[in-house]
């Protein structure tokens, strides 16, 4: 009988990509196991996941409002009678898919799939990622099997840390099919102008879109360097208004502007520097590939996570970590245009960057998952 993996992540790409890297390297392992994914409905996994060949079904779940108003209040019951409906539909599909373990790696919906699968007494584990457990991870501490962490540092924010196994954060597979001189070629740049990637979230982020668009002027006419900016699914309508607006369009100043990068590990390959948020998944990433980066951690997340894992980069100094607030698009420009001018500097970072990567997460992972499997 072949072994049955199912997973359950969702809401950012960033929770999806691991849950992928992982499912890939057990198909690797185990060409005839059979694979499920379990999502929210209408989020970002129910496209990204269909692309990589896996089968996925929704879940009605939705997230925890922070706020006491009557909207969140509202809100958040709409959010308990989901968790009810969500943990039976779960139970109904893990029986009828008989899954041997079932592996999550963040997001809300993960909380009814991985209590529905332990009240059933299916091996479970979940991933976390950032260096500050989320609320969902918090919660499940007490029911899972096993967790996976990311930082050494982290253990010791679990009730139970003999649970807990540090094994770095996953990166698919592709992030290592390219070389800076093949994707660069591949994407037809100049091989003598410096990539910049500029990346704020699966969704986006409004006030770095308005950042962006307060660069384009700044860029027009510039032949140091060009740009490649995700806008996000989000922000999209907004970012072409504002670009209308100026009178102007981003590949005039050497910007390619992109609702979402799909091919992001042949354009992380070419880059020379990246700007982003701190989303856990991204800076594996980044660590893997050993690239340069400007963090600007988003502020709108539980517990501040963002930039206690930007810190953690800084701190070795492989990152430069701004904060909101702290800085204009001509400021931003300077902060650009100075690193990529100081090669050492770069190659330094690229060095530190590297230093932090577990390259081997994904196959720790998959080990885990597969004797908890017991194979």
């Amino acid at each position: 009988m072949p072994l049955k993996f199912m997973f359950t992540c969702g809401g950012t790409a960033g929770h999806v990509n691991p849950a992928l890297a992982v499912a890939g390297r057990l198909r690797e392992l185990l060409p005839d196991c059979e694979v499920l994914f379990l999502g929210a409905q209408g989020m970002m996994e129910m496209d990204l996941v269909p692309r990589e060949g896996y089968e996925i079904r929704p879940l009605r779940i939705t997230n925890i409002a922070r706020g006491h108003d009557m909207a969140a209040i509202g809100h958040n019951l709409r959010t308990a009678g989901n968790v009810l409906s969500s943990l039976a539909e779960s139970r109904r599909i893990i029986r009828e898919f008989r899954p041997d373990v079932v592996i999550g790696t963040g997001g809300y919906v993960c909380y009814p799939v991985l209590t529905a699968a332990s009240s059933l007494g299916v091996p479970t584990l979940v991933h976390e990622s950032n260096a500050l457990p989320g609320l969902t991870t918090r919660m499940l501490a007490r029911h899972v099997d096993r967790i996976l962490v990311g930082f050494e540092e982290s253990r010791r924010h679990y009730p139970e840390p003999d649970k807990v196994l540090v094994t770095g954060t996953p990166v698919r597979g592709a992030f290592g099919s390219y070389t800076k001189e093949t994707a660069r070629r591949e994407l037809g740049l100049d091989p003598s102008m410096p990539l910049v990637v500029s990346v704020w979230g699966s969704l986006g982020s409004g006030h770095m879109n308005k950042t962006m668009l307060a660069l384009l002027p700044l860029l027009r006419g510039q032949k140091e360097f060009c740009m490649i900016h995700a806008i996000g699914s989000r922000d999209k309508a907004e970012f072409d208004k504002g670009v209308h607006a100026l009178g102007l369009q981003p590949a005039d100043c050497g910007v390619d502007a992109r609702e979402y990068i799909y091919d992001m590990p042949r354009v992380m390959a070419a880059a020379d520097l990246i700007l982003c948020r701190a989303g856990a998944s991204t800076l594996a990433e980044l660590c893997y590939m050993g690239k340069p980066v400007v963090i600007v951690p988003s502020p709108n997340v539980t517990d501040n996570h963002q930039e206690k894992n930007a810190r953690v980069l800084e701190r070795a100094g492989g990152a430069k970590v701004l904060l909101e607030g702290e800085f204009d698009a001509e400021s931003f420009l300077g902060t650009i245009r100075a690193l990529l001018r100081d090669e050492e500097q770069l190659r330094g970072m690229s060095s530190a960057m590297a230093s932090l990567s577990v390259p081997d997460a994904t196959e720790r992972i998959a080990d885990v998952a597969l004797s908890m499997a017991g194979k």
